[in-house]
C-alpha cells in the first residue's frame, strides 16, 4: 500500500519567539488572529488581522491571498493580492519586523520542469485515450490542449487567456469566429468575448449567435455540434441568426462549475462553411472548455472573496464610526459619577447611549434601541444621534421626542422604530426624564433594587401624533441607576432560556457598594455566564449612573 504524501508546511516566524513548524493538512487553510473566524493557524500576534490570508489549492499548486491584512501580505518582499507559492517562498504579514511565514513542499513533490512535462503529457493521453493512427494529428492536438493548460496556470490577466483559448478552439474546429457567453444578472448568456480566425479581437456587441443552437445545448446540459445545418433539424435550419448569417456549421459547449451543475458560460464556435469533426477534435475541444470552465469557476470564486473583502472592510469601517460616535472614558462630574459599555452582536449595533452637559447645568442621560440590527439599524442610530445632539443648544427635549415620532413615521417604509430613554439630571437630585417604550432604567438605594416607573409607553416611529411628556422622580446621594437595553435580559443561554429582569436586579443588588466599572463588569460577566458559551443574538448596552449629592466636595 503506497504511503500518503506529506503535506506542505509552514514555518511561523516571530523576531521574539521559537520558531515552529505546522503542516497545512487541510484545504482552504485560513490563517489570522484567534481563532474566531475559522482559522486553521491562529496567531496570537495583534499585528496580524483576525482575517489575514488563506491557503488554496488549484491543478498548478497552491494559492495564497491576502484577506485584509492591515498594512498588506508580502511574498518574497512584494506586496500581493493573490500569488503562486513555491518550495522556500516566504510571506510577510503586515509590517516589516512582524510575522513571517516560510512555505514547503515535501521533498517527494519537487520535480523538474522535463519530468512535470512528461507527466502532463502522459495524463492528457489518457483523457483523451484513442488519439488516432495520424501522428501529426496527434500532436497538434497535444500541443495545443498543452499550451492550453500551460495558460491556465500563467499569471497572464484572465481576458488573455480566454482568448488564447478561444484561438485554438478556432483552429482545432477551422472556424470564422468564436465567443465566450456568460449569464447576466437574468441569467441570460451574453457575449463576453469574441475572436476572429485570424486571432483578432471581434466587438461583442456586433455578435449574434443562434439562440436556438445556444438553448439546445443547455436544455440538453451536452454539446451540441452541427456540421451541416442545412441537414440539422427544422428548428435550427429555420432560425433567424442562422439565415441571415449564412451559417453552416456550429458548436456549442456549455460550461458547468466542478460543483454542481451551474452554467458558467459557453464557448460557441461557427462558420459559413460545412465542417468535419474527428473524435480527436471533439475531445480536445472537450478538454479545453473543462480548462475554461475552470477559469471561470476559479474568476468567480476570487470575485466573490474580493467582493466578501470588501464588504468586510465597509462593514469594520462603519463600525469604526459607529464606536466613535459612543462615549469613550466617561468623566465624572461634580455631582455624578457615569459609566458605559456597548457590546454589538455584529460589526455594527442599533444600540446607542450618550452622555453630554446641557446649557442649564443639567446632565443628560441618553439610551436608545433601533429596532433589528446590523447595517440597517446602525444607519438610523446615526440619524438619532444627529437629531438629538440639538438638545445641546436648549432644544426642549419634548420637542425633540416629538419631532422625531413624527420624522419615523413620515418614513416608515424606509425607518425604523426605536425605544429610548432621555433623562435630564441636576446637581441637586432632580432627575427630569423621557420615555418611549424603552425598559425601565433600575434604581439601587441603600441596598435595595426599584424599577423607576412601571407603567407603558410606545416608541418613537410606531403611532403618529404620539404626544410625549416629560416626569420628575428626586435622587438621593448614593442612588444608582442602571440603564439598559433589552439585549441584557433577552441574552439566552443554549437551551434558549432567557436571562430576565429578575435576575438582572439580583445582580445589581450585590454592587451597592462597589465602583461602577467593577458594577458593569459584573452584570457583563454574570451574562456570559449565564449564556454559556451561546452565541450573542441581540446588542448589549448597559449605562450607569451615580448621585453623589448637591455638596460632593464636602463629602
Amino acid at each position: 500500500m503506497p504511503e500518503a504524501t506529506a503535506p506542505a508546511t509552514l514555518e511561523v516566524i516571530f523576531p521574539d519567539r521559537t520558531p515552529i513548524t505546522v503542516p497545512i493538512s487541510e484545504l482552504p487553510f485560513f490563517i489570522g488572529r484567534g481563532k474566531e473566524s475559522g482559522n486553521l493557524l491562529a496567531l496570537d500576534d495583534m499585528r496580524v488581522s483576525r482575517n489575514s490570508v488563506v491557503i488554496t489549492r488549484d491543478d498548478a499548486g497552491f494559492l495564497i491571498q491576502d484577506r485584509g491584512q492591515r498594512a498588506g501580505v508580502f511574498l518574497n518582499g512584494e506586496q500581493i493580492q493573490i500569488a503562486a507559492l513555491n518550495h522556500g517562498d516566504r510571506i510577510g504579514l503586515g509590517p516589516e519586523g512582524g510575522c513571517e511565514l516560510v512555505f514547503s513542499l515535501p521533498s517527494d513533490s519537487l520535480s523538474s520542469d522535463a519530468v512535470a512535462q512528461d507527466q502532463a503529457e502522459s495524463k492528457l493521453k489518457t483523457i483523451l485515450g484513442t488519439l488516432g493512427n495520424d501522428s501529426s494529428e496527434e500532436l497538434g492536438g497535444l500541443k495545443l490542449l498543452l499550451e492550453a493548460t500551460s495558460l491556465m496556470n500563467s499569471q497572464l490577466p484572465l481576458e488573455s487567456i480566454l482568448a488564447t483559448m478561444l484561438d485554438h478552439a478556432i483552429v482545432i474546429t477551422r472556424a470564422d469566429r468564436g465567443m465566450l457567453l456568460e449569464p447576466d444578472a437574468d441569467g441570460i448568456l451574453q457575449v463576453k468575448l469574441a475572436r476572429g480566425r485570424d486571432e483578432e479581437p471581434l466587438n461583442p456587441g456586433d455578435m449574434k449567435p443562434s439562440r436556438s443552437v445556444l438553448n439546445s445545448a443547455i436544455e440538453t446540459q451536452s454539446a451540441v455540434v452541427n456540421e451541416d445545418l442545412n441537414l440539422a433539424e427544422m428548428n435550427l435550419q429555420s432560425a433567424q441568426s442562422v439565415v441571415v448569417q449564412l451559417l453552416r456549421s456550429s458548436i456549442v459547449i456549455p460550461l458547468y462549475g466542478l460543483t454542481g451543475r451551474q452554467v458558467l458560460g459557453s464557448i460557441y464556435l461557427d462558420s459559413r462553411r460545412v465542417a468535419t469533426f474527428s473524435k480527436l477534435d471533439r475531445q480536445i475541444l472537450d478538454a479545453i472548455a473543462a480548462q475554461a470552465a475552470s477559469i471561470l469557476e476559479n474568476a468567480r470564486l476570487i470575485e466573490r472573496e474580493r467582493e466578501r473583502q470588501r464588504l468586510e472592510q465597509e462593514l469594520s469601517i462603519a463600525r469604526d464610526i459607529q464606536q466613535a460616535l459612543v462615549p469613550q472614558g466617561l468623566q465624572d462630574y461634580p455631582h455624578f459619577s457615569v459609566t458605559g459599555l456597548h457590546r454589538p452582536c455584529d460589526e455594527v449595533g442599533g444600540d446607542y447611549f450618550d452622555v453630554f452637559p446641557l446649557p442649564d447645568g443639567r446632565l443628560a442621560l441618553l439610551i436608545a434601541d433601533v429596532a433589528g440590527k446590523g447595517l440597517g439599524a446602525a444607519l438610523v442610530t446615526t440619524m438619532l444621534q444627529g437629531a438629538l445632539s440639538g438638545m445641546t443648544l436648549g432644544v426642549d427635549p419634548v420637542k425633540v421626542f416629538n419631532h422625531l415620532n413624527q420624522f419615523l413615521c413620515d418614513r416608515g417604509s424606509a425607518a425604523r422604530c426605536a425605544t429610548m430613554f432621555f433623562g435630564a439630571l441636576s446637581p441637586d437630585g432632580t432627575l427630569e426624564f423621557l420615555r418611549a417604550g424603552h425598559p425601565t432604567p433600575l434604581l439601587l438605594r441603600k441596598g435595595e433594587v426599584s424599577e423607576l416607573y412601571s407603567d407603558g409607553s410606545l416608541p418613537l416611529g410606531l403611532l403618529e401624533d404620539s404626544d410625549h411628556t416629560s416626569t420628575q422622580v428626586q435622587l438621593q446621594p448614593g442612588d444608582t441607576l442602571l440603564l439598559y437595553t433589552d439585549g441584557v435580559t433577552e441574552a439566552e443561554d443554549t437551551k434558549r432560556n432567557l436571562y430576565q429582569d429578575t435576575r438582572l436586579k439580583e445582580v445589581l443588588g450585590r454592587f451597592e457598594n462597589a465602583t461602577l466599572k467593577t458594577l458593569l463588569d459584573g452584570i457583563f460577566s454574570d451574562v456570559d455566564q449565564f449564556a454559556e458559551g451561546a452565541r450573542q443574538s441581540d446588542d448589549v448596552t448597559l449605562l450607569t449612573i451615580r448621585y453623589r449629592g448637591p455638596h460632593p466636595a464636602s463629602q
